[in-house]
């Protein structure tokens, strides 16, 4: 199932479809500014039909003199159901936010700007979901979608390498333990067909997980994310004891994407040629193979860069590292 191309710059109160509906892995990302001004504003995933109009899931910041919280509901038959409120607001007046909704099998997840927040119980099927509705004191840069990918059933082989690389990497928390867990149990059962499998977007960045047996020619890496829309550079970097092996690096006040690599402690010669794919604001994906001679570097699943090898022990290249101003929703090694 192809990705819901994502809504940008849309013009307050805004609603839009949710094509193919809400299910179990499927994230929602909103990406904007809080108002210096603002008093509150709302996110609803909405149930819309010809007859009635519920409210799945209503979340909703409110702003008191310099202190601020949240406010979650669900509204089924014009009737609001009780009220789940934080003491607090990781979405200051002012601030920039990436804001995504991660459906579960029994709750929502929200994450801002890369860490979890809080969990929503499901309250109405998340089937009847349809439609997403912004309003208040913000101005949003995108809303985009994105879908789970598994690859597999459990009388294929191939289960064995999704749970491998499910479970695999570091710095994990207990939540993104049991979100993995969940996406171990379904790679059980289900069997749809869009590579890479998908994990959950709880990455805190600086973000490093480690290469087993190094990046050797075959391998590859895949890393999903979104780009601030106020953001001024990200890395990817493969990484030895010592040094970089690739730097990956685009930058949005030059509109380039620098490659090169750390040798001994000092940077080599610049490759900054082939155009620059990345966009404040919108989701990314970007995929590194390792040939024999170069990395291939793919984004969007369009063929853009290639870098000839610097260093040549590809077992030692056995850390990845994603950092800088993006919020990262899956790393598959």
């Amino acid at each position: 199932m192809a990705n819901q191309r994502p809504y940008l710059h849309p013009n307050l109160p805004f609603t839009g479809c949710i094509q193919g509906g809400l299910f179990e892995g499927k994230t929602v990302t909103v990406s904007g500014r809080v108002l210096a001004g603002a008093e509150r504003f709302f996110v609803n995933l909405q149930c819309v039909n010809n007859t009635s109009s519920d409210i799945a899931l209503h979340f909703n910041p409110r702003y008191v003199g310099n202190s601020g919280h949240v406010v979650c509901n669900t509204l089924q038959n014009s009737c609001w159901g009780s009220e789940q409120k934080t003491k607090n607001t990781p979405l200051p007046r002012g601030s920039d936010f990436t804001l995504t909704f991660l459906v579960n099998r029994d709750s929502y997840s929200v994450i801002v700007n890369g860490s979890h927040f809080l969990e929503y119980l499901h309250r109405l099927p998340v089937s009847r979901v349809n439609a997403i509705t912004v309003d208040g004191g913000v101005e949003i840069v995108s809303i985009a979608f994105q879908n789970p990918s598994l690859t597999i059933n459990q009388k294929h082989p191939e289960v064995h390498r999704v749970r491998s690389k499910v479970t695999r990497g570091s710095g994990w928390n207990m939540q993104r333990h049991q979100q993995h867990e969940s996406l171990i149990q379904a790679a059980d059962t289900w069997s749809l067909a869009a590579p890479p499998p998908y994990s959950a977007p709880a990455y805190v960045l600086p973000y490093k997980t480690i290469i087993q047996g190094g990046f050797s020619p075959s391998k590859d890496i895949t890393v999903q994310g979104c780009v601030n829309h106020n953001a001024d550079k990200f890395s990817i970097n493969l990484r030895y004891n010592s040094g970089i092996a690739l730097h990956f690096n685009p930058r949005f006040n030059e509109n380039v994407v620098v490659r090169n690599s750390l040798l001994k402690e000092c940077w080599g010669k610049e490759e900054r040629n082939g155009g620059m794919p990345f966009y404040r604001g919108q989701q990314f994906t970007v995929s590194i193979t390792c040939d024999t001679q170069y990395y291939r570097i793919a984004v969007n699943g369009t063929q853009m860069f290639t870098y000839n090898h610097r260093y040549f022990l590809f077992q030692q290249i056995d850390i990845l590292e994603v950092e800088g101003n993006i919020s990262v929703s899956s790393v598959v090694v």
